[in-house]
């Protein structure tokens, strides 16, 4: 992973995002192109939005901005599983989709928004990560009480990206908040190409 942080300088994909309140049954759906360029920008253009504009605005909207203010702050190192965030466990082999996979359980050493308490499943032939799920140890909001997550991994073109997350999040005025990303179409930039200048960007097409 600190191998891919020097290697890639960015990358484009398209993010599609599904958000429900069970509670209320609004549902919004957001599909966006990504961009990402290294250190600290990250853009998001609109293609398509359906369903509620209160999830759209409330739920979908908040979520990448809080995305963008990470990458833009050079939160990255904070959150990333590494020995300095987190201490590992070995629980042995298992099977994930066919696959055999090394179990490790994660406690991570300070109590910091973006880091969980879990697992994680590494490919035991290539050591690439493959899937991260548990609670978020510290909540981003005075308003969200808990969030649980599922997110898998697949390498492209030798990098490791996040293909898909489903998360469930506890929250005090509309109660449960379901989530689901999924992430394709990545296209790795290298290292060595143009400079890009450091800004980040979100671009509300809730219009």
């Amino acid at each position: 992973m600190k191998e891919q942080a020097s290697e890639l300088a960015g990358y484009t994909a398209t993010s599609v995002i599904d958000a429900e309140l069970p509670d209320s049954s609004q549902k919004a759906e957001f599909e966006l192109k990504r961009h990402y360029a290294a250190p600290s920008v990250l853009e998001f253009t609109p293609v398509r939005s359906t369903g509620d504009k209160f999830v759209k605005s409330n739920v979908i909207v908040r979520l990448l901005q809080s995305e963008v203010d990470h990458v833009h702050k050079g939160e990255q190192s904070q959150t990333a599983i590494s020995s300095e965030n987190y201490k590992f466990s070995y629980k042995g082999i298992a099977q994930l989709d066919g696959a055999a996979v090394h179990v490790y359980d994660l406690k991570p050493r300070q109590k910091r928004v973006g880091l969980f308490k879990g697992k994680i499943y590494v490919d035991a032939s290539s050591g690439r990560l493959l899937r991260a799920q548990g609670t978020i140890v510290k909540s981003p909001s005075f308003f969200i009480k808990k969030i649980d997550f599922v997110q898998d991994y697949a390498t492209i073109d030798g990098f490791t990206f996040p293909t898909h997350m489903h998360s469930e999040s506890e929250t005090r005025l509309v109660g449960k908040a379901v989530v689901d990303i999924t992430h394709r179409d990545y296209q790795p930039e290298l290292a060595g190409g143009a400079d890009s200048p450091l800004s980040a960007t979100l671009l509300d097409g809730s219009n």
